[in-house]
């Protein structure tokens, strides 16, 4: 099972303008307050938009939430329907805004 990733990670490949594949699970709201460029498919409606992420089966995806916990179940669920390679963005949103804000 691929580790999850850190923040400084994460910021470190986007600073390098790495091709990233970044999902945000949380809710519109939130992502409209702050987030960092990534696509949002809020936990609730994941289920329904697997097919918009078929192609990355086997391609690395980074999930990440306000936390860490909503991220966590989005990355179970990724794998339990056959993705390769998910992680988790541990800390969430509140880790990179106490980091890069």
């Amino acid at each position: 099972m691929m580790q999850d990733i850190t923040c400084l990670e994460l910021k470190e490949r986007i600073d390098k303008n790495e091709k990233l594949n970044i999902i945000d699970v949380r809710e519109p709201y939130e992502y409209d307050a702050f987030n960092i460029g990534a696509k949002l498919i809020p936990l609730g409606t994941l289920p329904m938009s697997l097919h918009e992420l078929e192609s990355l089966k086997n391609e690395e995806i980074i999930v990440h939430c306000r936390s860490g916990a909503r991220s966590a179940n989005a990355k179970l669920f990724l794998m339990n329907n056959g993705f390769t390679n998910v992680r988790n963005l541990l800390g969430g949103m509140l880790e990179w805004q106490s980091r890069f804000e």
